[in-house]
């Protein structure tokens, strides 16, 4: 059976690190073998657990490990050849060794490696549980979203290229001062579109793999996980819950805080209308700073209560986008509206539906911002949203 694999994802300093590590201590106390690990480049999770994190699993406790992926080290692995070749390449046309070793990793290829960490953990058959902490991943899992094309690319492409370049090397030496690709550069390459195949093999089975948003009641924060929650509908990745952190409480009203917890409640009714029909779990600012094996027990049982913390806590993705004859269709999950309820307004980059006394604010993606919807009809408890038209 296939690992449950849970990834945190948010905006920095919103306690992301802390819910995560809190989740796997739970799954672990549950008796499920589980292994939490940072991909985040600023990694925390060792500071949160207190104990010395490495590059591969390190045991922390009956069932529970901790790792802190090293994205060099995965750079190497998965993409030395090809980053030796760009470096020499851009060192012999005059670019200064330091920068030729930058320029040779594109924006998030990092972190890209650091989850590949998902994929051999799956493989080995040694946990139950992945748990996962993420840096923001919107542009990381648009390059795992696109398995025909990596096919396509794997199968039709690369061979020619190789052969290509292979039968032009002798004649590249003598005509054109280009030092082309060897065969360790495409191997590299082979790999990683395999390796893109299979990650989003596991991302995508909505059974056992789920992404959690962590944010803070605050607008700035919401606005940015909403933006990150469609895109991630649209990749097809499920979000199986919304996790709102240091929340204050109820007893604070009226107090010193009391203008702050009433923001703050605002802002819930506005996280709930806006990722609606996912369930948001909730914690409680607590009184101490979420470090150590304790305070992380208390988090947990902030966010799970007596619930399974490995738990799918929802299973359909809440938004859809299909195309057809020059019309894309946004599909949104309005159950028990009824057809005279729904209405339908575009505000700059918002779509705005309101069902009866529900409200849901969708931040649109800017393909579709662009656009001017045509309109709007029920099918099966969805709102189905079309645009024309469009490049």
């Amino acid at each position: 059976m296939a690992p449950r694999t849970i990834l945190y994802t948010g905006k920095g300093g919103v306690g992301k690190t802390s819910v995560a590590a809190a989740t796997a201590r739970r799954c672990a106390a549950a008796g499920l073998r589980t292994v939490v690990l940072s991909t985040d480049p600023a990694h925390s999770l060792s500071d949160s657990l207190e104990v010395g994190l490495g590059a591969d699993p390190t045991q922390l406790g009956d069932r529970l490990w901790g790792q802190e992926v090293q994205a060099q080290r995965e750079l190497e692995e998965h993409w030395g050849a090809v980053r030796r070749w760009l470096g020499e390449l851009l060192a012999d046309h005059g670019v200064m060794d330091v920068a030729a070793e930058e320029l040779t990793v594109p924006p998030g290829m990092d972190e890209l490696f650091s989850l590949l960490q998902i994929k051999r953990h799956h493989g080995s058959g040694e946990f139950d549980v992945i748990v996962v902490d993420c840096a923001p991943t919107g542009e990381t899992l648009r390059l795992l979203s696109f398995p025909d094309i990596a096919r396509w690319w794997l199968d039709k492409v690369l061979p020619w290229e190789r052969r290509v370049v292979a039968a032009a090397r002798p004649l590249a030496r003598t005509l054109i001062d280009v030092k082309l690709p060897t065969e360790d550069v495409f191997t590299d390459v082979q790999r990683l579109v395999r390796n893109l195949i299979s990650m989003n093999e596991i991302l995508r089975d909505r059974r056992h793999a789920s992404i959690r948003l962590v944010m803070n009641p605050d607008r700035m924060v919401i606005k940015e996980a909403q933006r990150t929650f469609t895109y991630l509908n649209l990749y097809g990745y499920l979000t199986d819950a919304v996790v709102v952190n240091r929340v204050f409480p109820k007893e604070l009203a009226g107090g010193y805080f009391g203008e702050w917890q009433a923001r703050q409640a605002e802002r819930l009714a506005e996280v709930r209308d806006g990722f609606a029909p996912v369930p948001i779990v909730t914690a409680r600012y607590l009184d101490s700073e979420v470090i150590g094996s304790a305070m992380l027990d208390r988090l947990a049982a902030e966010l799970f209560g007596d619930g399974d913390p490995a738990a799918v806590m929802h299973t359909r993705l809440a938004r859809e986008v299909s195309s057809r004859n020059g019309t894309t269709t946004l599909r949104i999950a309005v159950p028990f509206a009824a057809r005279d309820e729904v209405s339908v307004k575009k505000v700059d980059h918002e779509l705005v539906v309101s069902a009866g006394r529900e409200r849901r604010t969708i931040i649109l993606p800017p393909v579709l911002a662009r656009r001017t919807p045509s309109g709007a009809k029920l099918e099966e408890g969805s709102l189905l949203v079309a645009f024309p038209g469009g490049d």
